[in-house]
């Protein structure tokens, strides 16, 4: 199951949108339509977590607006977040109904499918927002493709896909987390502990960080900085599988 940091970071950036200050003048000014209000709410709420809100804000630019796109990958996105798989995927498929070439909508809707392992569907997607040559930002399909290849049991072909999302954006951490993995699990343990440096420069830890890099100390032979590793996880995640497996 793909780690809920990747679930987040790889996606979220289709979101993230200019903050709009809610006030009489917002509401006033003629070039921005009350669809445009609601969206902008509702993905102000959905980056804060505050999804109940959030949802009500989606829907009702849904209201004034029913073919809007990001309105609907919005709210695809939200109930992917629940749970609510089936209405994740209805708002995914209209938005791709009312402008196919989206690229927001093909890389998350691509990351779905791949998810619900519809995996030649979601490749399918991904290659497509890959293709296009007025993508500025590839590496978030390059990384979205590369998880479905991890799906595939195509290691090899997944790590061509993260090192292509690591040419467009050197900086891009999940891309960086899985190349940690890849290089732990093919024993190339110097190249792990520079991805991780790599990847602390712009994110903090996470749980599978953490294991992979006391696991990679270990097979090194640096107990002392293997225990420290230990240590932070249990101290940060306490709960986590990994943390229950840290004597392994």
């Amino acid at each position: 199951m793909w780690p809920e940091l990747l679930k987040t970071l790889v996606r979220m950036t289709a979101f993230l949108l200019l903050a709009v200050v809610v006030g009489c003048a917002s509401w006033a000014n003629k070039e921005e339509n009350r669809a445009d209000i609601y969206l902008q709410l509702g993905v102000r709420y959905l980056n804060m977590n505050r999804l109940e809100v959030a949802k009500e804000n989606l829907e009702r630019a849904l209201k004034e607006e029913p073919n809007n796109i990001k309105a609907h990958n919005a709210l695809a996105f939200l109930y992917e977040k629940i749970e609510k798989y089936p209405q994740a995927r209805a708002h995914y498929e209209a938005a791709l109904r009312a402008d196919p070439d989206d690229l927001g909508v093909q890389n998350n809707f691509g990351h779905f499918l791949c998810e619900q392992k519809q995996l030649d569907q979601g490749m399918a997607l991904l290659n497509r927002a890959i293709a296009n040559l007025l993508n500025d930002r590839q590496w978030f399909a390059l990384t979205n493709a590369g998880l479905c290849q991890l799906g595939l049991g195509q290691n090899q072909k997944a790590k061509a896909y993260f090192k292509q999302a690591l040419l467009t954006n050197g900086a891009y951490a999940p891309a960086l987390l899985e190349m940690q993995k890849l290089s732990y699990q093919n024993r190339e343990y110097w190249p792990a502990k520079g991805y991780l440096q790599r990847y602390l420069s712009v994110a903090a830890h996470t749980s599978e960080s953490l294991w992979f890099a006391m696991q990679t100390e270990r097979a090194l032979g640096n107990e002392g900085l293997a225990k420290e590793y230990q240590n932070l996880l249990l101290e940060k995640f306490p709960l986590s599988e990994e943390a229950k497996t840290t004597g392994r």
